[in-house]
């Protein structure tokens, strides 16, 4: 039997026609046993008279993938044959297709304040709402050597002390700063706990299980939209180390969710709402990173489960119109789509590939630290005390944060502009402490490509206090990510990588000044020319780490070209990001997304995951040998009583129907929820419905006494075209069925008669412990 709460799905790829070729093909009509299916429409076929409520779901089960898609195709073939009654119906049928195209304009339009950050450290005199470097661009008493400094922007030692220099100012303005993120987490927090739980986190993870056919009732309601826009903000302003691009696909496929309730097509057919909901993810990305193209690769490669060519067209448009609405926004200010453009000044050299491939080692092996890590604080949170304060853990990690990172300039900063700065090309008009070669002390001097290299102490300073900065990033990462608070893993992956590239690239800038008689640079590197960019070794080492963390590859490197308009160094990003995940592979396939996943015990089949065991179907179907028997239902000979105390005395959620208890010939299968509500359906509608009432599943009723109460015919909930194997069927081949064709369990017979089934539950079950691993923990709590 298949216990509550563990419906699972994988993806459909052939959806009916599969299932009618691989089904047995026993004959329906009189009862006779059989399994398989004569025909895909059979399921809808049957409800002659649709009872509401069948074919709905419960909280945290699995969609029925192949009875979504044969709705579809039912209302589909309705809507072409009545088209051509009338000019109504024809409209009718044009709303039906261009519905589709409507939402997901929708989601993008809705998914296109950050001055909250900056005002830890000051406020805009001339107008609140503008963050410093706003507050500074209309200012006319600015200069090159103090550009961020102007008379409306005020730090808080000057409007509350009247001083900017001096001990008592630096004590005023750190502890103003620690006040602003406490503040900030502390309301963020409070705001996800009292109203929406389900909007912390980054989303992703749950995302992708929704998107597999998993029901998560609220996980995408407005509540959750509303609180999560808005603590978001909050928590990215706290200085927490965390990023809001995650969060923001979650804010997209909440409001995917919330327009395709505008729309039956959707509405009412869950398989199509996923459809939706993967071009919304896209259009997130989008938003995030001003990446459309890469948005819908990350659907693509990352979170969708079900991917046809439709939600690929789809998923494209709504990238489209995000990134049309963000363009026209110019949240940027700098009339671009993307956040950190770059413009480089020098090609890339081949010798150069020896240290990129040296960021992507690195980029690995954070990645495979940071999982482990993250994921054991994460798992000794849910087990003891400390779980329960949420409140307080929020505000402990905000607390240190702030103390710590406000003296290193590095990581008081908001972690976006850190980005933003490292990767950044030294020319003329930086005043970046990174920047100060010898050729630079002269503000008037040019920069041309044959300019001196040499390095100042003020480098080698912040290369000191990059190092720290980078120390201080991964330890805090780990404790952040995953707090009760929105939180997204882009952007402090990009840092870490950021800061370690950085610090590499100005290493092998200095080696190739003092060195340049090496073998290494002799070819590419003259005397005093610049053949090093320091920025791309910030960008290359970005990718890298984001890959480690996540696996993400085709994607990653797509985002962080559009990301930066570097299209040029496509192929650094390439060799970093594969090592990445080469080096990351070799100490576990699963990604951090993967990982927390596996943590929450979501059930989620990873298609990427292989298996190779050799077990077969009846070593891991139910019941086993020293179970309870398989708790099943007869076509025609059974009792409303009876079938009310099965129901009442198993946790099944749907029962296999039978000829009879000595044949054992499979008939269909029916489920808990539809067989609830139709009896609740009869009692109301129909007379003389009675506990001794005959309950009957086949066509024709049959013979009763004349004195028999009116039986009840559930013909109408039964599927007759259940997915069968033998016993004997590969588990290889079973697990493989089940992630390609979405299904939710599969009966297993021998020589026609039931022996059992097979749940998801059971095959997750069966791979955790193939792999040493507790199978308990892949139930979902």
């Amino acid at each position: 039997c298949l216990n509550n709460g563990f419906f699972f799905h994988s993806l459909l790829c052939v959806c009916v026609c599969v299932c009618v070729c691989l089904g047995s093909n026993y004959a329906m009509s009189n009862g006779g046993g059989g399994g398989g299916a004569s025909s895909s429409t059979h399921l809808l076929d049957l409800l002659e008279e649709p009872i509401p409520g069948v074919g709905t779901y419960d909280d945290f089960h699995t969609i029925d993938w192949v009875r979504e898609k044969c709705k579809d195709r039912e209302r589909h073939r309705k809507i072409n044959s009545k088209k051509k009654e009338s000019a109504w119906e024809f409209t009718k049928s044009l709303y039906d297709a261009w519905s589709g195209w409507l939402v997901v304009t929708l989601t993008g339009l809705a998914s296109a304040a950050d001055w909250l950050n900056d005002l830890k450290e000051g406020v805009c005199l001339s107008a609140m709402w503008f963050n410093h470097e706003q507050c500074c661009w209309d200012s006319n008493e600015t200069t090159f050597a103090e550009r961020d400094k102007c008379p409306q922007w005020k730090t808080w030692a000057e409007l509350i002390l009247g001083q900017a220099e001096g001990p008592g100012s630096y004590i005023m303005n750190y502890f103003m700063f620690t006040f602003w993120a406490l503040s900030f987490a502390f309301l963020a927090v409070s705001l996800v706990k009292v109203f929406a739980p389900y909007a912390c986190g980054s989303g992703i993870p749950e995302i992708k299980t929704i998107l597999s056919g998993f029901i998560i009732r609220g996980y995408l309601g407005k509540w959750t939209l509303m609180i999560k826009t808005i603590t978001l903000v909050l928590a990215v302003a706290s200085g927490l180390s965390l990023g809001k691009e995650g969060p923001l696909v979650h804010v997209a496929c909440c409001c995917g969710n919330i327009f395709s309730y505008l729309f039956p097509k959707y509405s009412k057919n869950e398989a199509k709402k996923r459809e939706v909901l993967s071009a919304a993810s896209a259009a997130g990305v989008s938003v995030a990173f001003g990446a459309p193209i890469g948005g819908v690769l990350f659907s693509l490669e990352e979170v969708s489960y079900y991917f046809p060519l439709k939600t690929l067209w789809r998923s494209f448009f709504a990238a489209l119109v995000a990134a049309f609405v963000l363009r026209s926004i110019n949240p940027f200010g700098n009339s671009r789509l993307v956040l950190f453009y770059v413009e480089y000044h020098t090609p890339w050299y081949l010798f150069e590939l020896f240290p990129f491939i040296l960021l992507g080692v690195f980029g690995g092996l954070w990645g495979a630290f940071f999982i482990r890590a993250n994921i054991a604080w994460c798992r000794r949170r849910k087990s003891t005390r400390f779980g329960k304060y949420p409140v307080l853990e929020v505000i402990t990690v905000a607390a240190i944060t702030a103390i710590v990172a406000f003296p290193n300039p590095y990581t008081r900063q908001n972690t976006s502009e850190l980005i933003k700065e490292l990767f950044t090309d030294c020319g003329p008009l930086e005043s970046s402490q990174l920047c100060q070669y010898r050729s630079q002390m002269n503000g008037s001097q040019a920069y041309p490509a044959g300019s001196d290299a040499a390095a100042t102490p003020g480098v080698y300073s912040a290369m000191w206090q990059l190092s720290l900065a980078l120390i201080f990033k991964i330890i805090m990462t780990i404790f952040t990510f995953g707090l009760k608070v929105p939180s997204g893993l882009f952007i402090p992956s990009m840092a870490i990588g950021a800061i370690a590239g950085r610090i590499v690239g100005i290493a092998v800038e200095q080696l190739a000044y003092y060195h340049h008689d090496w073998f290494l640079f002799r070819e590419w590197c003259e005397v005093g020319a610049d053949c090093i960019t320091p920025g791309l070794y910030a960008m290359v080492g970005a990718a890298a780490c984001l890959g480690g963390v996540t696996r993400m590859t085709v994607s990653l490197v797509v985002i962080v070209f559009e990301l930066t308009g570097g299209l040029e160094y496509i192929v650094p990003l390439m060799a970093a990001v594969m090592t990445s995940k080469w080096v990351g592979d070799a100490f576990g396939r699963e990604g951090i997304y993967e990982a927390h996943i596996r943590l929450n015990g979501y059930p989620f089949l990873d298609a990427k995951e292989e298996f190779t065991h050799t077990t077969l179907a009846r070593e891991v179907m139910r019941p086993r040998r020293n179970d309870l028997p398989l708790a099943v239902l007869t076509q025609d000979d059974m009792t409303l009583a009876e079938l009310q105390n099965i129901i009442s005395q198993t946790s099944c959620n749907g029962f296999p129907v039978i000829v009879s208890k000595e044949s054992q010939r499979l008939v269909g299968f029916a489920l808990r929820r539809d067989i609830t509500i139709a009896i609740e359906n009869a009692r109301r509608k129909q007379e003389g419905i009675m506990l001794n009432s005959r309950v009957y599943f086949t066509q024709h009723a049959p013979t009763l006494p004349a004195d028999s109460p009116r039986p009840l015919k559930l013909r109408s909930i039964l599927d007759m075209s259940p997915f069968t194997v033998t016993d004997h069927t590969p588990m290889e081949i079973v697990v493989d069925i089940f992630r390609k064709l979405g299904l939710r369990q599969c009966l297993v017979t021998h020589n026609g008669r039931l022996l059992g089934i097979i749940t998801k539950k059971d095959i997750l079950r069966h791979m955790a412990q193939m792999a040493n691993q507790d199978p308990e923990s892949i139930m979902f709590n």
